[in-house]
């Protein structure tokens, strides 16, 4: 991912909303539409480039990278991490489900790929790859500024009035397995 997805490819791109309980918005394309038992789902991708936020956790000489996820921990460095991802001239946004960056990313370097393991909920999922944008500390603790390889994608659905929302949790454990076989199939 070497750049947000502000191409040529999406001039002509729907572009939705999606707004999470605090009201925070966050825009993104229609990538691919399915057709199931009368309700219209779709694969979104965000508009620009989201972001993820890690510390570095040492600890018995192991090095890994923790996710920094709860709100006052983002309240806390929020400004940090703004101000050194400004020096590269992308503006960093508290948006819906993600935080995201708007600006050029910079090209893809290899060097600067991290591989991180991701357990949730006593499942381990496939791993993720990071690239990492930045680094900075806040009261002695390493953070590093990270935007996935690969795209984010979230799964959406159209209600009666035809407003896209995400999956409800329940919904998503039902049908995303079989949305994701047929949406990326069409792709």
């Amino acid at each position: 991912m070497s750049s947000s997805p502000q191409s040529e490819d999406f001039d002509d791109a729907e572009l939705v909303i999606l707004t999470d309980e605090l009201g925070r918005k966050l825009p993104c394309y229609i990538e691919r539409e399915l057709e199931l038992d009368g309700k219209t789902y779709f694969l979104l991708l965000p508009e620009n480039a989201p972001i993820e936020i890690f510390a570095w956790d040492e600890d018995d000489d192991i090095t890994e990278l923790v996710s920094v996820e709860e709100e006052a921990q983002i309240d806390e460095i929020f400004a940090d991490a703004s101000a050194v991802l400004s020096e590269q001239n992308l503006a960093l946004k508290r948006t819906a489900f993600t935080l995201s960056a708007v600006g050029e990313l910079p090209p893809l370097d290899p060097t600067e790929v991290v591989t991180i393991e991701i357990d949730e909920e006593d499942e381990s999922l496939e791993p993720e790859e990071f690239q990492i944008l930045a680094r900075f500390y806040n009261k002695e603790q390493e953070y590093a500024i990270c935007t996935p390889v690969d795209p984010l994608l979230f799964f959406g659905k159209a209600d009666a009035s035809g407003t896209i929302a995400l999956l409800s949790e329940q919904e998503a454990e039902q049908l995303q397995p079989m949305l994701e076989d047929l949406l990326l199939d069409e792709g």
